[in-house]
């Protein structure tokens, strides 16, 4: 499978296409991500960013980097957000390029520190990011497990 990771800031065209994709994957209202979207096209600040991983024309994978990503610790910014790729195309390292690819980005964009909210255990350690304390999920029963990742 051949794939490339674009920035949404350099690919405005995608918006409304990308904050579809990421609805339908995670639920989040259409609109949360078409406003985070548009912040991040504008370059006015680091944060947020959004990414995507795509075959020709179609996204098969993405993530996001926003301030706080619904959980208690506002004090643990700026969070990695929405990772997903497409179910066909896991296990293909699409995921681990997506990781490497927005922690390389926002380095060069003086942030070195980024944080992410998950209930997965052994998959981003594989990457670099290491647990780093339990965090409370808005209008989740029980903590999730809060990683780090320092360039």
């Amino acid at each position: 499978m051949t794939y490339e990771i674009l920035k949404l800031r350099e690919h405005a065209e995608l918006l409304k296409t990308a904050a579809a994709w990421f609805h339908t994957k995670w639920g989040v209202p259409l609109e949360a991500y078409q406003e985070s979207m548009e912040q991040c096209v504008k370059c006015e600040n680091p944060v947020p960013q959004w990414y995507v991983a795509v075959d020709g024309e179609r996204i098969i994978g993405g993530l996001g980097v926003i301030e706080n990503d619904f959980h208690s610790r506002k004090d643990l910014s700026p969070n990695v957000c929405a990772v997903y790729v497409e179910e066909a195309c896991r296990c293909q390292g699409i995921a681990g390029k997506l990781l490497g690819h927005v922690c390389e980005d926002m380095a060069g964009m003086g942030i070195g520190t980024l944080y992410l909210l998950t209930d997965h255990t052994s998959f981003y350690e594989r990457y670099g990011w290491r647990f780093f304390c339990m965090a409370q999920g808005d209008g989740e029963a029980e903590p999730s497990r809060m990683y780090i990742h320092k360039t």
